[in-house]
């Protein structure tokens, strides 16, 4: 029994050692199968996915050599920072077609958009499409007039050399200043009135004159310059100035513009001809208003209309009012009081005040404006001639009128109606403006 039982132990002892053996040669066999996947997978890193033939088709050709050339040759992007800025600058415009740009004809604006193209204040794409910079002029002025303290809102580099830009703009344009403002502001909207002067000889204020009167010996008589002074303040306050203009109706709200004041500065001398300067601010103008006014005050003092003619102008009435010659009409100053009052003194922006350049501004005026004006006025008499052969003859009740043969523009142009009262222009707060 006892040697049936060590056979059995044999046995099983036996089984037991064969299993192991078993055990340890699968293990072997596993790890070797393990082996051969990963010597396979190796060898198939080559393999090509059947999607790359489509991916290799949707690739442009050429685009490897343009990398590879932006890579050796050309120069890093640089994004740079712009901040919306105001631009002020002044311009003589007897030589220049308005301020606009304007295909085939000489403009400010071109003048201005190529100095800042080379002197890379913008880009390209900026210099053919200003509007992508927020390009807006404060006024669109006429053929021939000037301006003082014009404005022009943009999107600008910060570092700007001001100095560089003037030397490539012609002397009759100069750049004062550029200052940083609000991303939401519109140097044209956010202006709440317009100082234009009008410089003329004071012998067009008298009835004896012509284009062959010695100007040189003319002198306004002081009760003549009280009377054409209180002629120009009966086009202060707000009123209908639809004969002022052209293609205006009557009922148009936009024909309603409010003239803060209208007066006349004392005569000065220049080469012993006597000037008088006129100023009117208001808060808009439209197309040819502030020539026309001018022109219907002279025909006035002239003795060609009577001062009721003036009335019946801001009547429903239809007139045909002479415009004045545009030689000796000024922008003068554009006013941002009310960016001023919200903006000036946070501690971010600065008020578009410019004393800080006001002696070059002057300096500019004395140089490339006024002897322009008064010059042209010496030499070539042009307000004289007008006054002769157009003013004298001019038929007010003609509904065609002077307007159909000239296409030029004039003034700012605006569209807005004119606010009710000079408390409403002074205390409206404008829900326009933007903080950066």
């Amino acid at each position: 029994m006892l040697r049936l039982l060590l056979r059995q132990n044999r046995v099983v002892l036996s089984e037991v050692r064969s299993c192991g053996s078993f055990a340890q040669i699968m293990s072997e066999a596993i790890d070797n199968r393990k082996a051969e996947v990963g010597t396979k997978r190796t060898k198939d890193m080559s393999y090509k996915s059947r999607y790359e033939g489509s991916k290799k088709r949707r690739e442009w050709k050429g685009a490897i050599e343009v990398s590879q050339e932006k890579k050796e040759g050309s120069e890093p992007f640089v994004r740079i920072k712009r901040k919306k800025s105001v631009i002020l600058l002044g311009y003589s415009g007897k030589d220049y077609y308005g301020m606009q740009r304007n295909p085939d004809v000489k403009t400010v604006e071109q003048e201005l958009l190529a100095a800042m193209l080379k002197n890379n204040w913008i880009t390209e794409e900026a210099y053919n499409f200003p509007q992508s910079i927020g390009f807006q002029r404060a006024a669109r002025t006429d053929k021939g007039v000037s301006a003082v303290r014009q404005c022009v809102s943009l999107k600008l580099p910060l570092d700007l050399n001001i100095q560089s830009l003037n030397a490539d703009l012609p002397s009759q344009i100069r750049v004062f200043a550029v200052k940083t403002v609000t991303q939401g502001f519109n140097s044209k909207n956010d202006c709440m009135a317009r100082t234009y002067t009008y410089t003329l000889p004071t012998i067009a204020l008298s009835s004896d004159s012509s284009s062959e009167s010695p100007m040189e010996k003319f002198r306004i008589p002081s009760e003549v310059l009280d009377k054409f002074r209180e002629i120009l303040k009966m086009f202060q306050g707000t009123k209908n100035y639809h004969n002022f203009t052209t293609k205006k109706a009557y009922l148009d709200p936009s024909s309603n513009r409010y003239i803060i004041s209208f007066t006349c500065q004392d005569p000065f001398v220049v080469e012993d001809v006597e000037f008088v300067e006129l100023r009117v601010k208001g808060q808009s103008f439209m197309m040819h208003q502030i020539r026309k006014m001018v022109g219907l005050a002279l025909a006035i003092i002239r003795g060609h209309q009577d001062v009721k003619l003036l009335e019946n102008a801001f009547t429903q009435t239809r007139l045909n009012i002479p415009r004045a010659p545009g030689l000796g009409l000024v922008l003068d100053t554009l006013h941002y009081d009310r960016y001023k009052r919200r903006y000036g003194s946070d501690g971010i922006h600065t008020p578009l005040t410019w004393e800080e350049v006001e002696e070059e501004i002057q300096k500019f005026v004395k140089e490339e404006i006024h002897p322009v004006i008064t010059g042209t006025e010496i030499a070539e008499k042009p307000t004289l001639d007008w006054l002769e052969n157009k003013l004298s003859t001019h038929d007010f009740t003609d509904q065609v009128g002077e307007d159909n043969d000239s296409n030029d523009e004039d003034e700012d142009q605006e569209e807005k109606p004119a606010e009710n009262s000079a408390q409403e222009l002074t205390s409206k707060e404008d829900v326009t403006l933007k903080t950066e």
